[in-house]
């Protein structure tokens, strides 16, 4: 059984607004970032604005805007950044990879031929990340 929803993990300060990230996109129900350790340029994360922990106790709700959020986010990259495919990732308890213990779906630009940098914790440029955030909020603007 998993554990219970924390409200001191990362995202939930982001989503309060204790701690700064690169908006990307918002609406009543999702938050998108930039993730600060990007595997790609232009990897962004898609947040429920509730709490749920991951899929094993998000109600349906909360997946069907998560859901709604990442189509719409994972066209906007793939524009944004003329990228080839995109990628999308969602992890599920320690055991099936997840680290920050609230529900977020990573959406990756990819490019034939480019692996994915390492998840190794270094930090992005913020500047570049700033810019990349720029770019898809300005495809978005577009559509």
């Amino acid at each position: 059984m998993p554990e219970p929803y924390d409200d001191n993990n990362i995202f939930a300060k982001i989503l309060r607004g204790d701690l700064p990230s690169h908006k990307v996109h918002e609406d009543d129900d999702t938050l998108v970032i930039m993730d600060i350790m990007p595997r790609g340029d232009g990897h962004c994360l898609v947040l429920p604005k509730r709490a749920a922990r991951n899929l094993l106790d998000a109600d349906d709700g909360i997946i069907e805007a998560v859901s709604r959020t990442t189509a719409k986010m994972a066209r906007a990259v793939v524009k944004a950044f003329g990228a080839d495919g995109v990628t999308v990732q969602q992890f599920n308890e320690p055991a099936g990879g997840q680290v920050v213990f609230h529900l977020h779906v990573h959406v990756i630009p990819r490019f034939e031929g480019v692996s994915l940098r390492p998840h190794t914790g270094a930090m992005a440029d913020q500047d570049v990340l700033a810019g990349h955030a720029e770019k898809i909020r300005a495809t978005l603007a577009e559509s």
